[in-house]
């Protein structure tokens, strides 16, 4: 799956939850609209017995109905994200009410499709380690090296917690970072 088909199947994943939220509101909304809309068609066509109960329900209803519009007028509240780890291999994403429990394999492939979608995003990552990040690092990490036609180096790297890590080298950068590891 190429990069597009990858930031295709996230979005689409994106819609269908925010769908799953914003849906179950805009029908909340259109209930309250109806029932106001009925509360006013049943005051104006009541006859009432007392004038002052009439100004009262004709109050009410206007009320519920200024209320709706207020309700259909204001953009609906953003769902949240929240994320919570119950037990050691397992991550719960919750958005608007709805939760979904991860396992590592999901995790996984939740990470690449989201480092595939990020990469093509602006702006990027800052330059230089920002103060106070946290991360995790991996001593010793596996890895791989293949020689690219151009002379280029593809080196990949097994991070414990990103998994497999890829980074292309220019010749004059191979020589840069052998310097670097090797400085004393």
């Amino acid at each position: 799956m190429n990069l597009h088909e990858q930031l295709g199947a996230l979005e689409v994943g994106v819609d269908q939850l925010i769908q799953a939220v914003v849906a179950p509101q805009a029908q909340s909304i259109s209930e309250t609209r109806d029932q106001a809309d009925a509360q006013q068609a049943s005051a104006e066509h009541a006859v009432p017995e007392v004038e002052a109960e009439t100004v009262e329900v004709e109050a009410q209803a206007e009320a519920a109905v200024s209320e709706a519009e207020a309700e259909t007028a204001a953009p609906p509240a953003l769902p949240t994200l929240e994320i919570n780890r119950p037990a050691q291999n397992e991550i719960t994403m919750t958005i608007g009410g709805q939760t979904v429990a991860l396992r590592a394999e999901q995790i996984g492939q939740l990470i690449e499709e989201l480092s595939n979608a990020r990469a093509s995003m602006t702006p990027e990552p800052p330059p230089g380690i920002p103060p106070g990040w946290r991360f995790v690092s991996t001593k010793n990490p596996v890895m791989a090296v293949q020689k690219q036609s151009n002379g280029d180096r593809l080196l990949v790297l097994r991070h414990t917690g990103h998994g497999w890590v890829p980074f292309t080298f220019s010749p004059d950068m191979v020589i840069q970072l052998y310097m670097l590891l090797t400085k004393g």
